[in-house]
């Protein structure tokens, strides 16, 4: 391709979104830096968790990426232009920007699931770490990051990896340098499961076909899991009492007659 040949072409769009069936899908779609995350892409994720939080047909969310690498972190030009001066608000306001856009994944009213093949670094590992299930492929890599490049994590890195895998391996992560593989993520519970990367779309349609068939169901359970399980998480007895009346609702739309042993909803 010639330089004349991208005169008049349409900007690549930076993040994809699709709304289909009850599920809805955020791609990142910056394969050429890894899919690290700029200024731009930050506020469509934010316009994509407003039209899920506002949408009571939808029950489910996936993040995914386009290209090899799921995401290397924020855009390292964003960074080096924040660390002239990290003090002023121009700085503030590029580090907000980021972090409240994997703040908004991690508080949507729907279970959100992050498809991660290849690479999540540093703010890229926050945004998987946001999303309530991340699948993985065994040879998937998550790296806390921010230590390789001389600079303290940020974003909530280490609250998101605290809830995750424990303190232990949180300070193996991000004070030591240590990276984890797929399969070492799935077996101490970091990632639901690491699969070949053709089994992830399936295994993803498998976890979302249920929360996107009852939408109503779905953020209703998912309301009592973040209050519940938080953080902060709350006692027994207070999750007894933030589930009664929402189970109650959930009984009284199921009906007395669906109870039969004869029925579908037994």
């Amino acid at each position: 391709m010639t330089p004349d040949d991208t005169v008049g072409a349409p900007p690549e769009i930076s993040v994809l979104t699709e709304f289909t069936d009850g599920v809805a899908r955020l791609t990142l779609n910056n394969p050429r830096r890894k899919n690290a995350i700029t200024l731009e892409m930050a506020a469509l994720i934010g316009e994509f968790c407003d039209r899920v939080a506002n949408d009571p047909t939808i029950g489910a969310a996936v993040v995914r990426s386009t290209g090899t690498y799921f995401c290397s972190g924020a855009d390292t030009r964003d960074l080096a232009a924040s660390s002239a001066d990290p003090a002023s608000p121009e700085a503030v306001r590029r580090t907000s920007a980021v972090y409240g856009a994997f703040v908004r994944v991690g508080s949507l009213p729907v279970p959100t699931i992050a498809r991660v093949a290849g690479g999540a670094v540093g703010a890229g590992l926050n945004l998987a770490l946001a999303a309530d299930v991340m699948v993985v492929t065994p040879e998937s890599v998550l790296d806390s990051g921010f230590l390789a490049r001389n600079i303290h994590p940020g974003g909530g890195h280490l609250a998101l990896l605290g809830r995750a895998v424990g303190w232990s391996r949180t300070v193996a992560l991000a004070a030591c340098g240590r990276s984890m593989s797929g399969t070492e993520a799935a077996a101490c519970g970091l990632a639901y499961a690491a699969v070949p990367e053709p089994e992830l779309d399936p295994l993803i349609a498998e976890l979302t076909t249920v929360p996107a068939a009852d939408p109503e169901l779905s953020r209703r359970i998912m309301t009592s899991a973040r209050l519940e399980l938080g953080p902060p998480a709350v006692g027994w007895s207070s999750a007894l009492e933030i589930e009664r009346g929402v189970q109650m609702w959930s009984m009284s739309r199921k009906g007395q007659e669906s109870w039969s042993s004869r029925g579908p909803g037994r």
